[in-house]
């Protein structure tokens, strides 16, 4: 089979430029990936129980190996379409970095979990926008707050 020039061959990735996927995959190991899981869910659960399966999610993480990097509580929020006759669900955002194998078993526990009404796993982009500040609202002075009445009650 002929090679193509080097023109007509595909752009490789900045990762496999410099070999290290390449050694990893010689060596047999799986390359460490940064993911993200979005959790949904059930709103009828305490706190109690939503932190049993973070932290269970986390042990699962560093058993295989891994490094735990964010939880990010949402909250309650309304959901697009009903789920087991409930209109609501209780978001939870989970950022690890770990082998796919590890994903794979922490996906597998999630699924059998009855509190998980949902969950997406996804690969992290380097380089991708970190995550949104709130922001506060601008202080009102009382001066402000004084004129408002005041337009009110004329």
């Amino acid at each position: 089979m002929a090679r193509l020039p080097a023109s007509h061959r595909p752009a490789r990735s900045p990762r496999c430029q410099d070999g290290e996927a390449e050694r990893d995959r010689r060596k047999g190991r799986e390359p460490v990936t940064e993911y993200e899981i979005l959790l949904l869910l059930d709103p009828d659960l305490d706190e109690d129980r939503q932190s049993e399966i973070v932290s269970r999610t986390r042990d699962l993480v560093e058993k295989g190996g891994g490094s735990w990097d964010l939880h990010d509580p949402w909250g309650r929020r309304k959901l697009a379409y009903e789920i087991a006759h409930k209109g609501e669900g209780s978001y939870h955002l989970l950022q690890f970095t770990c082998e796919s194998e590890t994903l794979d078993e922490v996906s597998r526990v999630l699924r059998i979990d009855d509190g998980v009404m949902r969950h997406m796993a996804t690969r992290r982009i380097k380089g991708s926008p970190a995550r949104p500040v709130a922001v506060a609202a601008p202080a009102r002075n009382d001066a402000e707050i004084a004129s408002e009445v005041e337009e009110e009650e004329e």
